[in-house]
Formats: C-alpha cells, sequence, structure tokens
C-alpha cells in the first residue's frame, strides 16, 4: 500500500528530467484550472453523497497540493514539509480550547474564537 511519501516520490519522478513532459512544464498558474476543477468535483462528490467518488476526487485535491509544494520545492521557495509544518501550527494555535487552557462549550463559540485568533494573526502580519 502507497503511503504519503510515496506520493511526493511520484510526483517528483513525474516531473524530474525523463520524467512525464505534461508534469514537467507545469507551472501554478497552469495548474490554477485543474485546481478549481477538482475542488469542484470534491464539492459535487459531497453533494451527491457519493462516498467512491468522494475518495478518488480527494485524492485528486491532494494530488494538486503536491504539485504546487513540488513545483515551489524544485523553486527553492518552500516544501511539503513546510506546508505541512505551516498547517499543522495553524491549527493548534486556532484550537486553544484543545491544545491549551481556553474553554468553550458550543461549535459557535469554538468558531467565534478561531475568527478572534486569524485576526489577530492577520493585523499581526
Amino acid at each position: 500500500m502507497y503511503n504519503f511519501d510515496d506520493l511526493i516520490e511520484i510526483i517528483s519522478q513525474l516531473r524530474a528530467p525523463g520524467g512525464c513532459p505534461w508534469d514537467i512544464e507545469q507551472t501554478h498558474e497552469s495548474l490554477k484550472k485543474c485546481l478549481i476543477e477538482e475542488s469542484g468535483e470534491v464539492i459535487d462528490a459531497i453533494d451527491k453523497k457519493d462516498d467512491e467518488n468522494l475518495c478518488e476526487e480527494l485524492g485528486d485535491l491532494l494530488l494538486q497540493v503536491v504539485m504546487h509544494a513540488q513545483i515551489a520545492s524544485e523553486e527553492n521557495r518552500f516544501t511539503m514539509k513546510d506546508v505541512i509544518q505551516g498547517v499543522s501550527e495553524k491549527m493548534i494555535r486556532r484550537h486553544p480550547h484543545v491544545f491549551g487552557n481556553e474553554k468553550v462549550s458550543s461549535p459557535e463559540e469554538s468558531l467565534k474564537l478561531w475568527k478572534e485568533i486569524k485576526k489577530n494573526e492577520k493585523e499581526g502580519r
């Protein structure tokens, strides 16, 4: 069974010399349409409650994320590890009621706290 590291290696090989010409020529700009299409297909599968298709479409969306990270890595901008590190830190920061000492008693309070933290983060940039 393949794992996440295998997927990263597959994409790396597809974009390496001797890989797939189509994959090699892709850029962040050229993949924007694919990213939008795949996101829409995920939404369609959710709307249809089609788990089999949802699984496939989530894979296609994940492929887009890995492709963009691979392109950025090739350009020495950031790596997939940076993406994972960033989103992990964000989830911990924005859930102090889970990973810290904050208390919330409802989904609404959780969302309010998330929005407050996000606003403060944006203002701090």
